[in-house]
């Protein structure tokens, strides 16, 4: 298609393209000429000299041509006419809304009216025009028109119109900053469409940014990336409830995902519009492949996924080949829809929460509580309330504070010749198998496996001699192996960013070239300890020393016992308990005084700070500290005398505290009991007396305790356990916890086998006095150190996730209370009851419990970002809590060690103070700082300040801003460990369908579409998606009004398809056939049962929230990512 122009003055004739305004002529093609030379000429309106006459105006738009093979084309064109700009405008936005879209054939550019405007923008800037070729006829460079624009009244294609000013114009969708028409334009702006081009935006310089800041104009975001498109991405402003939608490569300007940027909002009239619901939707036809759980994203404690995802971009979806609703493909046959204009779902309400009598309530913000609408974040809030069918646009403006991602890309190398390079660099190589061409090649393609990244360009002179020589050598086994780079730039003028790489891990289906790969990913420290870290610890044979048995409280006569996996050697908690009277018990949690050896500020101490967490895999451990302290000194290894700090409750059978203590110990394990140990206490009813079968043992017992001891406290803790756990739920706790996956592995630490496993009474036996204790360190170190300590935070969920979900259940006959924490447990109990004989289902439904749940964060009380009222834990429904019980894993354990220390100190010093002046009565019968009563008056006295900061002083407690980075790090660190933790079970899961090469499952659909469906599948917990379109031989058959998917199939049917029948897939990428011959024969040779379900037999009906039989199989590995592909399992004679 070539140059278009549009003559105003013919506006009699006849129209094309569904009714433009005037007639259009493609001077590309020789009959238009022809026409054009027969048709006599008319005669030009006289125009007087008195007046003046208008200029021509130059449009850009999209013009529609039909060719013999395709009756749908597409291309630039020019619109030119010497009508008036009201007009011509009309003109063009009815042309482009006519036009008839072709899926996939944008490039990274993004949403298509996007591209409309930089193409506009690059035409005017120097008033040229860059023709883009429509078809496969018009290849090769683009030549630039000669016409010249004079004016470009501002205009938006997809929107309402823009108010049209005589003397400027609007550069781009997303920055609205009107530009005097005069301004000179450089001549590195100009843009060709094939060869040397301005892609992105420069970035704004610092000054620039920090006063849009401070003017409300630019906001400060986390900048996200869709992991299933790249192409969308998403902005997260702290205070605005709706994140800001990006699309495509220009908007974003050169983000990587976790980059902190500075984001420009587009004003609302040019928000992009919602066309449907997508997900947990009544309708029978969603517009995203009738998915009723795509929406819900994100994960708690435990399990993070990948997603952190919002619903996909509908349009994008169309073009990207993925399900669209039947009503948007409609609007885009039409032309009635623009593209970009259809995206998601959002809330219209801000979401703020309260927390009243220890319920976590989610509701709508009262009036206090809404940002002021005098700020900027007030005013896009009221905004967004306004329009609540539009989703808020925007554009990356400056990277503020660039993601640590950027230094740990892990990817494959694709040495293909043929890498297209822009500018000066572009090459012309010809394809080939050898690598002889790289030597003269300055570029090769870097593919990350993570999705949220682009795909890079690697400087073939800046890589490793290693790597080098064997590219000199012609090896193409490197492509094979995963490589480790990192971005070192990315400029206005290329179209991915430059990484350079620096090393090789290994062969991409190999485990431990995949582990090392996570743990560089994801900075995980594998260095030794430094030699001044370890001059920190004592010696091996180190003892209790004397004073310190003079200053701490003797227990060691105590029955203390630890409860712990089998495996376990970090052993950092202790119980106990002993009868008071009737009906009262004392209980003990002792946990090791790690901050005895770990001193703030020494090298010891800043290397346990930067490890943060310790790591955990299958196989081996990643400690934060040395093993001589977290195994040996530091670990409450049974028989021998170790410090520890303990707190003591004072219980009743009803779990109501009526008393505490807190004091540092010296204590001495008298058994190292498992999970499974203590089970099995609980399960027998082993009397005290210790009769049981004889096959039942306990570990060795140190002491003068006997096993009666031990069984005696194990079924006194598990019945005060259970009184505590119904008291914690009745308060309004909420538990969200479904089975996890464990794999069993052989010698060589290869998984064979996995299996699913729940959580016992043993392990809630541990947990309730675990949380108790946090929750009480919690207490003591926020009163006492109001502006300086160090808790733990759980936000309340995604207010429009929560309630889709809640609308989900409701549509399947599940009732559902999201209105509280407590609410929402106590509903999800009666459904668990409801659901008895589908327990597949109620996991499936806890999973997806969990995604609009927040992570946990670390935070210092004398944060100003963080509220008062944010300070609660939305799950355990507390005001305060913190954690103080594994410091040997963890490092903000020992701060909250210090934290408690310092407040018994002080306490201490206030008791002596007293003492001297004949006032300790009072004092000593209630503590008056780590006591159940905490006395304010006395805390806020001028000896109890004094006493306050001299044992802050002398302990070492941080003040608040080194507090704030503190709990800012240790959250990055502990979200990387469970990143590690996710991937590597991934891997194990990869590995061991690799081994077996084809898994039989089944799996239950919790998506359904024309195009594909979701499904679940239980045994591995995991969620898999099968696309059935394009695929030879099999006919799709959706009944959109009952929701139901027919799949037949037909071996000898031609298949044709309108634009590249070479496309269809194979039916063994999407099902696995089987032969019932095949089956009959192995039933009859297998001497038992194998369990696996039986295939399913065309036609296969499916319906939601059915059971299907699907076949796993692992993907990736040496040739790309690691993957898990799932496929339908059927009969066939066919076959």
């Amino acid at each position: 298609m070539g140059l278009v122009a549009v003559d105003s003055r013919q506006q009699q004739q006849q129209q094309q393209l569904g009714g433009g305004i005037g007639r259009v002529k493609d001077f590309s093609r020789e009959k238009d000429r022809k026409k054009k030379q027969q048709r006599p000429s008319r005669r030009t309106k006289h125009v007087s000299p008195t007046h003046e006459t208008k200029p021509p105006v130059l449009f850009v738009g999209m013009i529609a041509s039909r060719s013999p093979t395709s009756n749908r084309a597409f291309g630039f064109g020019l619109v030119h006419t010497d009508a008036d700009v009201k007009t011509s405008l009309l003109y063009c936005c009815r042309v482009i809304a006519k036009i008839t879209v072709k899926p996939r054939r944008w490039s990274a550019y993004g949403s298509p009216p996007e591209n409309y405007l930089e193409a506009t923008t690059a035409c005017v800037r120097n008033g040229t025009m860059a023709s883009t070729p429509c078809s496969s006829k018009h290849r090769g460079p683009c030549k630039e028109s000669n016409v010249a624009s004079d004016l470009l009244p501002g205009m938006q294609i997809g929107d309402h119109l823009v108010s049209s000013e005589p003397c400027v114009r609007i550069l781009t969708r997303s920055c609205r900053e009107p530009i005097p028409y005069d301004q000179p334009m450089s001549s590195s702006e100009n843009m060709d469409f094939v060869g040397r081009q301005k892609r992105f935006d420069p970035h704004w310089p610092l000054e620039a940014v920090n006063q849009g800041l401070q003017k409300g104009e630019v906001f400060q975001a986390t900048f996200r990336v869709n992991a299933h498109n790249t192409l969308e991405s998403y902005c997260t402003i702290d205070g605005v409830p709706v994140d800001i939608f990006i699309s495509g490569m220009p908007m974003q300007n050169r983000a990587v995902d976790g980059d902190v940027v500075a984001v420009k909002v587009d004003p609302p009239p040019l928000w992009t519009r919602l066309k449907a619901s997508a997900g947990f939707s009544n309708n029978s036809a969603t517009a995203e492949n009738n998915d009723p759980l795509t929406e819900v994203s994100e994960a708690i404690s435990g399990k993070l996924k990948l997603k952190e995802n919002d619903v996909a971009n509908l349009a994008n979806d169309h073009f990207h080949g993925r399900n669209a609703s039947p009503f948007l493909e409609k609007e885009l046959r039409k032309g009635t829809a623009s593209p970009s204009g259809i995206l998601h779902q959002e809330a219209t309400v801000l979401i703020n929460g309260s927390q009243k009598n220890g319920h976590h309530s989610v509701h709508g913000p009262s009036k206090e509580d809404r940002p002021s609408e005098s700020s900027s974040v007030g005013k896009l809030c009221k905004n967004i309330a306004d329009f609540p069918l539009k989703r808020p646009t925007g554009k990356v403006i400056a990277v503020l504070e660039p993601s640590a991602r950027r230094d740990a890309v892990v990817g494959f190398l694709n040495l293909n010749p043929n890498l297209c390079l822009v500018g000066s660099h572009q090459k012309d190589i010809c394809s080939g198998k050898s690598l002889a061409p790289f030597a003269y090649n300055e570029y090769i393609w870097l593919l990350p496996t993570d999705p949220k990244f682009q795909k890079m360009m690697v400087r073939v002179e800046g890589l490793p001699d290693a790597i080098r020589k064997r590219l000199d050598e012609n090896d193409l086994t490197i492509e094979k192996e995963l490589v480790a780079a990192r971005i070192v730039g990315w400029d206005v003028e290329c179209p991915a960013p430059e990484a350079q790489l620096l090393q090789s891990f290994g062969r991409g289906g190999e485990m431990e070239p995949h582990i090392a790969a996570i743990l560089f990913e994801n900075s995980v420290c594998l260095t030794e300890f430094s030699a001044e870290a370890l001059s920190c610890l004592p010696e091996e044979k180190w003892e209790v020393p004397v004073e310190e048995l003079e200053l701490r409280k003797d227990i060691r006569n105590l029955c203390v016992f630890t409860i712990d996996p089998s495996t376990a050697t970090d052993l950092d908690d202790a119980l106990s308990i002993e009868k008071i009277s009737k009906g009262i018990y004392r209980v003990g949690v002792h946990i090791a005084d790690v901050s005895y050896f770990v001193q703030s500020d020494t090298g010891l101490d800043m290397e346990a700070q930067v490890r943060s967490t310790s790591v955990y895999l299958l196989n081996r451990k990643l400690s934060m500290l040395p093993p001589l302290l977290s195994e040996d000194l530091g670990s409450l290894v049974p028989g021998t005398d170790r410090l520890a700090f303990s707190i003591f409750w004072d219980i009743n059978l009803s779990g109501t505290c009526l008393d505490r203590l807190i004091c540092r110990t010296v204590m001495r394990s008298c058994c190292k009991l498992s999970y499974e140990h203590a089970q099995d206490i609980i399960d027998r009813g082993i009397d005290v007396e210790g009769h049981a079968d004889a096959g039942f043992e306990l570990p060795h017992i140190y002491g003068p305790f006997e096993k009666g001891d031990i069984i005696e406290s194990v079924t006194l803790l598990h019945e005060l356990s259970k009184a505590l756990k119904e008291k914690r739920f009745s308060d309004g706790a909420l538990r969200l916890e479904s089975s996890k996956i464990s794999f069993l592995l052989d010698d060589c630490g290869i998984p064979y086998d996995s299996v699913l496993c729940e959580r016992k009474d043993s392990n809630f036996l541990v947990e309730e006095f675990i949380l108790l204790a946090n929750r009480t360190a919690a207490e003591i170190i926020s009163r006492t150190y109001p502006d300086s300590a160090l808790l733990r935070r759980h936000p309340e969920p995604n207010m429009r996730k929560l309630k889709g979900f809640e609308a989900f259940c409701g549509k399947h006959g599940l009732e559902l209370n999201t209105s509280s924490s407590g609410s929402f447990h106590h509903s999800l109990e009666k459904i668990k009851d409801k659901l008895k004989d589908d327990s597949v289902l109620y996991e499936l439904l806890l999973s997806y419990a969990t995604r609009p749940m927040q992570l946990a964060k670390y935070f210092c009380t004398g944060d100003a970002n963080v509220d008062e009222d944010d300070w609660g834990h939305y799950a355990m429904a507390v005001p305060l809590y913190t954690h103080f019980t594994s410091p040997l894993r963890r490092y903000p354990d020992i701060v909250v060690h210090r934290m408690l220390a310092a407040a018994m100190e002080a306490e201490e010093m206030y008791l002596k103070a007293q003492s001297s002046k004949g006032e300790v009565s009072r004092v000593q019968r209630d503590r008056c700082f780590t006591g159940i009563h905490f006395d304010k008056a006395v805390a806020e006295s001028v000896l109890g300040q004094q006493v306050l900061s001299a044992a802050a002083s002398k302990h070492r407690v941080p003040c608040a801003e080194s507090l704030c980075d503190v709990a800012a790090y240790c959250n990055k660190r502990k979200l990387a460990s469970r990143h590690v933790k996710d991937a590597v079970d991934r891997l194990y899961m990869w590995i061991l369908l690799k081994n077996k090469e084809v898994l039989i499952s089944e799996a239950r659909v919790v998506g359904l579409g024309p195009r594909f469906m979701s499904i679940y599948i239980h045994r591995l917990a995991i969620e898999r998606r099968i696309y059935y379109d394009e695929v030879e031989g099999l006919m799709v058959e959706w009944l959109e009004t009952t929701s139901t998917l027919v799949l037949n199939f037909f071996p000898n049917r031609c298949a044709q398809r309108r634009w590249s029948p070479s496309k269809f897939r194979p039916l063994e990428d999407v099902a696995l056939l089987v032969s019932p011959c095949d089956l009959m024969s192995e039933t009859t040779e297998a001497s038992s049962p194998t369990g696996d379900p039986d295939p399913a037999v065309f036609p296969v009906t499916v319906h939601l929230l059915s059971t299907i039989p699907v076949a796993l199989h692992a993907i990736g590995g040496d040739d790309g990512p690691l993957d898990i592909g799932a496929r339908l399992y059927v009969s066939s004679y066919f076959k």
